[in-house]
């Protein structure tokens, strides 16, 4: 469900995951390029915020507002291709689900892309939405150009050739740079994915991370904690024609499974959370092999209908089996109940100022709890793990680093604020977050 749409009758907006709550003063919906510039202006006369707010599926208060809320679901679709460049210029509220299936249809598709596609473009960008990758990983990355409305209401059109700079940050600008309201994204003809899934003991997936890692194109894995068991995810390019999942099997396994029965699991560990070793023993044995052959979008996303709060940190590569052991022991010595896997995905390094594999290769460990299931001594602990590895906490999801630790985390991070502090010296485009992962 989009999160712009998630407003309560006494005009409460939250997000999916449940962990942030605001009152935005008013709501705007502006329908073009020149409605947004005007809703900033009119915002600015006032002595108002300004939020630009998508699915609403970050955890962090990213989006949260006092101010006005700008629900961009109006600016959607793609504006222009250029075939010869490589790219497509998509309007900034366009959900990723409706992206993926323009592109399909026109013969194209996305590089990669993360597990769940509800997002709309900007706020997934925005907030640097990840998929895994040998070669390839954030949606960031793929940006060309953007176009983004500033906070003096004039329009900035940014590449790695026009207002370099600008370019550079705003890739993963938080919503702090300005509006976006367009991006120009590579894209490339139409290929297939064979996906290859199968159970693997965690001793083993450690042991062979490094050898995993490189001989795929992009490979992940989950680990449930309270056990040894993983499942491990291939995916790679192919020749071959479309083979996927039969209809029943898809169900089965991805609703059925992987969505109504994961739910009634963790309705059980929740209220009665001494079964949840138990439960993960179970689930992790219900898992069987498979592999198949479709289309990326449909390879690297899945439903997420079990609702859920996550943190997730971007470590060193190098780190990652050492972090894994650490996280491992911390819940085998604690009293903490898990139902939830966590997730753990690669990426090569980028240029881009605050993305969170921003010059050197990356690890991402993930860990979720159950929505309405107690997080913070779970997520607390395993973050100050992840610190001690000189982790970087990803902007959309929870932690608590402030800009003191995240200045240190991020070599480049005093270039973006001295760019903020150029493009929004009244912070217009500022939270009570923002102050206190950026500093005042």
């Amino acid at each position: 469900m989009s999160g712009t749409r998630r407003v309560d009758r006494d005009g409460t907006w939250r997000n999916w995951g449940g962990t942030v709550a605001s009152r935005p003063t008013r709501v705007a919906r502006p329908a073009s390029v020149d409605e947004v510039a005007g809703v900033i202006r009119k915002a600015a006369e006032d002595g108002e915020s300004v939020k630009a707010v998508g699915a609403g599926h970050s955890f962090s208060p990213v989006a949260a507002t006092e101010g006005v809320l700008l629900d961009l679901r109006l600016l959607t679709g793609i504006r222009a291709r250029d075939r010869a460049a490589g790219t497509v210029t998509v309007a900034a509220g366009t959900p990723l689900h409706a992206l993926n299936a323009a592109l399909a249809r026109q013969g194209l598709t996305l590089t990669n892309m993360g597990d769940i596609m509800e997002q709309t473009i900007a706020g997934a960008t925005g907030t640097g939405t990840h998929g895994t990758g040998r070669d390839s990983s954030s949606i960031s990355a793929l940006i060309r150009g953007m176009e983004l409305v500033t906070a003096d209401g004039s329009v900035l059109r940014c590449s790695r050739t026009e207002h370099p700079e600008v370019f550079a940050a705003a890739r993963v600008g938080l919503g702090l740079l300005g509006v976006v309201t367009a991006l120009t994204l590579a894209v490339e003809p139409l290929f297939r994915l064979t996906a290859r899934e199968e159970p693997m003991p965690l001793e083993r997936v450690l042991a062979e991370f490094e050898e995993l890692r490189r001989e795929n194109e992009h490979f992940e894995f989950y680990w449930f904690p309270h056990t040894g068991s993983t499942l491990t995810k291939r995916n790679n390019r192919c020749l071959g024609p479309e083979r996927p999942l039969g209809r029943f099997r898809g169900w089965y396994e991805d609703e059925f499974l992987a969505n109504g029965a994961f739910q009634v699991v963790n309705w059980i560990g929740r209220a009665v959370p001494g079964t949840v070793p138990t439960m993960a023993a179970l689930t992790s044995r219900a898992l069987s092999p498979r592999t198949y052959t479709d289309l990326p979008y449909k390879v690297f996303t899945s439903p997420r209908r079990v609702r859920f709060v996550e943190m997730e940190y971007a470590l060193p590569r190098e780190a990652a089996t050492v972090v894994l052991r650490e996280l491992r022991a911390m819940v085998s010595r604690s009293r903490l109940r898990v139902g939830f896997p966590v997730e753990v995905r690669t990426a090569p390094s980028d240029d881009i100022t605050l993305s969170t594999a921003s010059g050197r290769e990356t690890v991402y460990i993930a860990v979720h709890m159950f929505r309405g299931s107690p997080f913070r001594d779970y997520f607390e602990t395993a973050e100050r793990i992840f610190a001690a590895h000189g982790g970087r906490p990803h902007w959309g999801k929870v932690h608590t680093r402030e800009a003191e630790y995240l200045s240190r985390v991020y070599p480049r991070f005093c270039e973006f604020t001295a760019l903020r502090d150029r493009l929004d010296p009244d912070r217009r485009f500022g939270n009570a977050h923002s102050r206190r992962v950026l500093g005042g």
